[in-house]
C-alpha cells in the first residue's frame, strides 16, 4: 500500500472550491513537511504550498489568498482547501512528505495524484 493516497479530486466550475486530502499510512515514527505539487498537461511539476510539522507555511504566489494549507497530525493528514477556482488551476495535484518509519531514516514519499479539472 502507497504510504499516501489523496482524494477530493474532480471537475468544477471556475469560481468554486474543492476540498484535498491526503492521509498517510504505515508504521509511521515521523511526518515532517508535508507538500501539494501540481502539474498541468505539457508542463512541469511545481510546488503548490507547503507546511511543516509545527504549522509553518509556504503558498505560491499564484495561490495565494485562494488556497490554504493545513494538516491534522493526529490522523497523518494534510488538506488543501482550493477556493475560488481558475481554469488555470486544472491539474494532478500530489500529494508529498518526509516520513520516517520505525524501520527507516527519513524518506519523501508521493502520492499517487488526484485530478482537479476546473471549467470555464
Amino acid at each position: 500500500q502507497a504510504p499516501l493516497r489523496e482524494s477530493g479530486g474532480g471537475l468544477v466550475q471556475a469560481g468554486g472550491s474543492l476540498r484535498l486530502s491526503c492521509a498517510a499510512s504505515g508504521s509511521i515514527s515521523s511526518i515532517y513537511t508535508m507538500r501539494w505539487y501540481r502539474q498541468a498537461p505539457g508542463k512541469q511539476r511545481e510546488l503548490v504550498t507547503s507546511i511543516t510539522r509545527s504549522g509553518g507555511t509556504y503558498y505560491g504566489d499564484f495561490v495565494k489568498g485562494r488556497f490554504t494549507i493545513s494538516r491534522d497530525n493526529a490522523k497523518n493528514t494534510v488538506f488543501l482547501q482550493m477556493n475560488s477556482l481558475k481554469p488555470e488551476d486544472t491539474a494532478v495535484y500530489y500529494c508529498n512528505a518526509d516520513i520516517s518509519s520505525f524501520s527507516s531514516e527519513r524518506i519523501n514519499y508521493w502520492g499517487q495524484g488526484t485530478q482537479v479539472t476546473v471549467s470555464s
